[in-house]
């Protein structure tokens, strides 16, 4: 007789459908049952339990029974939506503090390059910047230990140098010019989350804000830029919400309240039941309620992304200008379970202020809806506007009359292909491996006549150098980017924006970033253009929306 040897796969397989069956009923029990209990889960609790036991104490080979439940709830949730998740307690913390106004840390922004922990910025006011911490040092040890070439990742990052507010680390960095390791005893502290990464002037009259993300913060960082933008003259508005994956309800309620007149609609949610419905309506008077407001939106625009411009949208008060944003109309609301982990659950579908739910579909499985850009990209709905196809069944109409459609997203009033001329594999190769990041930080290190430039000045006079391409180049291969020169030509005019837009914030800040980088964003350079030219759009309302205000 000979020995059967099973992998982990055949192993976990055949309990995690087993486990699945039983898991739903414990869960729904133990999740969502009222504090007194409900015995209709009671005999099918005490099942679930006997089979744990059975596969705990009995089956042939050596299980992780702990392991085994944590994945049969995330696969049970699976069935669901994809969007009602399950959050073990070890990842809990880093999933919160995404979205919370600040983290306890060090305060440094940091980059790792070639397995070596590079400070791309030492926060203001922070911990670091007090000690004397400086762009470009790198940080090889944290309380004794080697921490360079070692093959460490973000995560192990985030764990080392954060901490409770008031606890001391040490670290150890190497600074360019000294021989010797540079030693700072830090105690931690708060340190401030920005979800708005840029608000400038772009002329006498065009104002931009760019949101990365719905934070606990958003809403009071949009408003203070909104307000020295006002003070400043901006009697237009470009709100970027490009790639901004979502976050709270509440910051784009607020957002949207800013923009709209008192009693407007914003957003409504129902559930199963009444006991999630709501609505939310603008509320007093606004900062910018007058002016024209376009919306920047694409594919990787979500959640509250889309509630802000499905609010601007439906009430005529913005144009929304890119490409179809993500589709996402579910709400989720947190459930503490009692070992720290945590239950995301879809509560409620929520609704523009026409009446549309921009949920995509999602009944074919998570394979289906997360390769929903691929099949975008396929049948060239990213490229022509002609592509996109939507139902006559869910069609509605904004508080003028405009036509607008549920059913998956955001479609934009005014269409911008994805422009693929610059794109290509090499270059984002390139800039995957830091070798840009990498070059700049190098390049204010060595040459601290920038020190003296204002941005003006780099703006007008600095230029990107065939030898500082090659430098690039050169990094590249040194990380492991293999050279391709027919794609590096095609590229090449986008690589000189990058460099530039990237030593400008490493030099200023990312409002000088984003200065630049925009020369090369189609849809900015298009909502600019509107500005300029509103004629260009063929509805007659929708230019109005550009030149009554």
């Amino acid at each position: 007789m000979s020995d059967t040897h099973n992998s982990k796969n055949q192993i976990r397989l055949p309990l995690l459908l087993s486990a699945v069956l039983a898991i739903g009923i414990w869960i729904g029990s133990s999740f969502f049952s009222t504090p007194g209990g409900n015995s209709k889960y009671n005999a099918s609790i005490q099942k679930f339990t006997q089979l744990m036991d059975y596969i705990e104490h009995d089956y042939v080979d050596t299980v992780d029974t702990e392991e085994l439940l944590e994945e049969s709830i995330s696969q049970m949730l699976d069935k669901l939506d994809p969007h009602t998740v399950y959050i073990p307690p070890q990842d809990r913390e880093l999933t919160e503090s995404q979205l919370r106004a600040s983290f306890d840390g060090i305060g440094v922004e940091f980059n790792l390059l070639r397995d070596t922990l590079y400070v791309v910025t030492p926060l203001a006011g922070g911990p670091s910047e007090k000690a004397g911490v400086i762009a470009g040092d790198k940080i090889v040890k944290v309380d004794g230990e080697n921490i360079a070439g070692i093959g460490m990742d973000n995560n192990q990052v985030f764990n080392l140098l954060r901490g409770p507010r008031g606890t001391e680390v040490a670290i150890s960095v190497v600074r360019k010019g000294d021989d010797e390791l540079i030693d700072f005893k830090l105690i931690r502290n708060a340190i401030p989350q920005y979800s708005v990464d840029a608000g400038y002037m772009v002329d006498d009259e065009v104002g931009y804000i760019k949101v990365n993300k719905f934070a606990e913060n958003t809403y009071a960082e949009f408003k203070s830029a909104l307000e020295k933008l006002k003070e400043q003259g901006m009697k237009k508005l470009i709100l970027d919400l490009q790639n901004n994956g979502g976050g709270y309800m509440s910051a784009a309620i607020g957002i949207s309240d800013e923009l709209l007149s008192e009693g407007k609609l914003i957003v409504s949610q129902k559930g199963q039941g009444t006991k999630y419905d709501s609505e939310a309506r603008a509320t007093k008077r606004g900062i910018f309620e007058e002016g024209a407001v376009t919306v920047l939106m694409n594919e990787g625009s979500a959640s509250a992304s889309e509630i802000v411009a499905g609010a601007l949208q439906d009430n005529d008060r913005a144009l929304i200008i890119g490409r179809r944003s993500f589709g996402k109309g579910l709400v989720q609301l947190p459930f503490d379970l009692k070992d720290g982990s945590e239950l995301r659950m879809t509560i409620a579908r929520y609704y523009t202020p026409s009446g549309r739910s921009i949920q995509k579909p999602y009944s074919e499985g998570e394979e289906a809806y997360a390769s929903d850009y691929y099949q975008r990209f396929i049948s060239g709905e990213l490229f022509s506007q002609d592509s996109v196809h939507f139902n006559k069944d869910l069609e509605y109409e904004t508080t003028s009359g405009r036509t607008v459609y549920g059913g998956g997203g955001i479609m934009p009033d005014y269409f911008v292909p994805l422009d693929t001329t610059y794109a290509t594999a090499y270059v984002n190769r390139l800039f995957a491996s830091n070798a840009v990041k990498e070059f700049t930080l190098d390049y204010r290190d060595n040459n601290k006549y920038l020190d003296e430039w204002d941005f003006e000045k780099f703006n007008k006079e600095f230029e990107v150098t065939e030898a500082m391409l090659n430098q690039v180049i050169e990094i590249g291969k040194a990380n492991g980017v293999r050279f391709r020169e027919r794609e590096y030509l095609k590229s090449k005019h986008f690589l000189v924006f990058l460099i530039k837009a990237q030593l400008a914030r490493d030099t200023y800040d990312d409002n000088a970033f984003y200065k630049i980088y925009n020369q090369t964003n189609e849809i900015y350079v298009q909502a600019l253009a509107l500005f300029n030219n509103p004629d260009l759009l063929q509805d007659k309302s929708n230019s109005l929306l550009l030149q009554k205000r």
